[in-house]
């Protein structure tokens, strides 16, 4: 399940505005604003999951581990899909 944190951790990281990552999975710009929010708001999972999955297909790997959680920008991805064609 992705996090609040994590989803805007890893827009800073393509360098990707909440509009842009709402477009790349296909949400509504509310229902991430919703999931990005600190204020523990409900959000589907369907959302989460086609977020995380946009953020996968850009390269993004999300870390869960005991110790905590994070991001990770695997090298080259983002170059490839910060331009559109």
């Amino acid at each position: 399940m992705i996090t609040a944190r994590q989803s805007r951790a890893a827009r800073a990281l393509l360098g990707w505005t909440q509009e842009r990552l709402a477009d790349e999975a296909r949400v509504s710009l509310t229902a991430l604003k919703r999931l990005e929010s600190e204020s523990g708001l409900e959000v589907y999972e369907s959302t989460r999951d086609q977020v995380r999955r946009a953020l996968e297909t850009a390269g993004v790997v999300l870390l869960s581990t005991d110790k905590g959680q994070g991001v990770l920008l695997l090298h080259g991805r983002a170059d490839e899909k910060t331009t559109r064609g």
